[in-house]
């Protein structure tokens, strides 16, 4: 009885919890106060069952610690959106992309594009933040609505994340389940490659109406672009050096560091800035100085300032995360959610539902692969499963919806990269909602009769 109780106070503190965080999207307040109102509430709930509340500053001490590297990373992602724009290499690749993506359909190739890319850099905020952000530039320039390109580029973007060799979520799945990533690419191809051709599809029905661009403002934006900026193939060497680095498995601090080092060298060679410019971009952000005023709100960016909100609230959904945890909320709730199976299929659809769930309930998707594989692990074992389709389900579910979600950690990174909500760009991040869709048909089809 006294177990049935706690589990139904975890679930009614989970859900004020949600509550205040979507209280403040709906009020149109910073994030980070909701997620302080559910830390505060936690720890009130928590001191009252006994925890000792010098204890409880020590778990939030430790947890903000713990992603300090995070935060570090956060902050280059601000930077290099900045060095990015002020070396020019996004105009250069605006420059060419108005020519070369002429009577293409945009949205098609600009997925398949992020989708390659994605899985060579291993991490969908930093294609976001660098090669997203040029296809952004061109995909507005040919006149297709903001929220329409970003979810596009959203989808192809978090392919990084469900099932790049160098992603850190992948490799947290492999350590958790104890299989190689030969083992899970075999099986996650199973639903990665309808995936892909049904998203593919979606956005070439949906680019067809945006193929017969103004190329008379095409025109216009490329010489404003040759008349603001010194563009040049050389600046392209800026990509190539990152895209070379991610796939050589470098750390991400060392990365972004090279890139920015290297974009502030091309900004002094080709744009002729100087150290205290390139110092004031890097920090507070660049903006477009071209004749047309209209091509200069695309080529704006907000530099290492501009994350401080989303590393405020990054902390915060780490440090809630880390009570409920340390409170032991989330577990009991878990392990109701898993009475009852007794058929592969059922397992397939409980673990999907299960890492969602947690995805969604702790803004982070670290909980939704360490969790579920924590509690179903023997089950998978008790049913003759392989651990791999247990990396699959949770790589096609609670992993891959994780931008949709505004409240989500990569959602708060992407609305300073991108300048857009999740609540604009969602709708439009198709491959996001497919994916859970097909992995839960692709489970009927494969273990329908076992």
């Amino acid at each position: 009885m006294e177990t049935k109780k706690l589990a139904l106070n975890n679930i009614s503190l989970m859900i004020i919890c949600l509550g205040f965080i979507i209280g403040s999207i709906i009020m149109s307040i910073p994030l980070y106060y909701g997620f302080l109102a559910g830390i505060v509430l936690t720890v009130a709930v928590l001191v009252k069952n006994g925890y000792g509340l010098n204890d409880l500053v020590k778990t939030i001490f430790t947890a903000v610690y713990e992603i300090k590297n995070l935060i570090i990373v956060i902050l280059f992602i601000g930077a290099t959106t900045s060095i990015w724009m002020a070396s020019g290499v996004v105009p250069t690749i605006m420059y060419y992309g108005f020519s070369y993506m002429e009577g293409v359909n945009f949205l098609f190739a600009a997925f398949l594009i992020m989708v390659t890319v994605s899985l060579f850099m291993g991490t969908a905020i930093g294609t976001m933040s660098t090669v997203g952000i040029s296809l952004s530039g061109i995909g507005m320039g040919l006149g297709i609505p903001q929220s329409v390109v970003v979810g596009m580029l959203v989808s192809g973007a978090f392919i990084a994340d469900k099932i790049s060799p160098l992603s850190g979520l992948i490799n947290l799945l492999m350590t958790t389940t104890g299989k190689s990533y030969k083992d899970i690419f075999k099986t996650m191809i199973v639903t990665l490659i309808p995936t892909i051709i049904i998203a593919a599809a979606v956005y070439y029905i949906i680019g067809l109406s945006y193929t017969t661009g103004d190329y008379d403002k095409l025109i216009l934006y490329r010489e404003a672009i040759a008349e603001g900026f010194n563009t040049s193939p050389y600046l392209l060497i800026l990509p190539v050096i990152i895209l070379g680095l991610s796939i050589a498995g470098l750390n991400s601090i060392i990365t972004f560091s090279i890139g920015v080092g290297v974009g502030s060298v091309l900004s002094i060679l080709f744009q002729g800035s100087n150290i205290k410019t390139i110092i004031m971009s890097i920090l507070f952000g660049y903006k477009g100085n071209t004749p047309s005023a209209e091509l200069n709100k695309l080529l704006v960016s907000g530099g290492m300032v501009s994350m401080i909100e989303a590393i405020l609230m990054v902390i915060g959904a780490i440090v809630l995360v880390q009570l409920f945890e340390k409170g032991n909320i989330l577990l009991p709730i878990m392990e109701k959610l898993v009475n009852g199976i007794n058929t592969k299929v059922t397992l397939v659809r409980r673990t999907g539902l299960l890492s969602t769930l947690l995805t969604v309930a702790t803004c982070d998707q670290t909980a939704g692969i360490i969790l579920p594989t924590k509690i179903l692990k023997n089950k998978y074992e008790e049913l003759d499963l392989d651990l791999a389709v247990l990396t699959r389900t949770i790589s096609d579910t609670g992993i891959i919806v994780a931008p949709l979600m505004p409240w989500n950690i990569n959602s708060f990174l992407i609305k300073p990269i991108m300048g857009i909500t999740a609540a604009q760009y969602a709708p439009f991040a198709v491959l996001c909602f497919i994916c859970p869709v097909v992995s839960v048909t692709m489970s009927y089809m494969l273990y329908r009769k076992k």
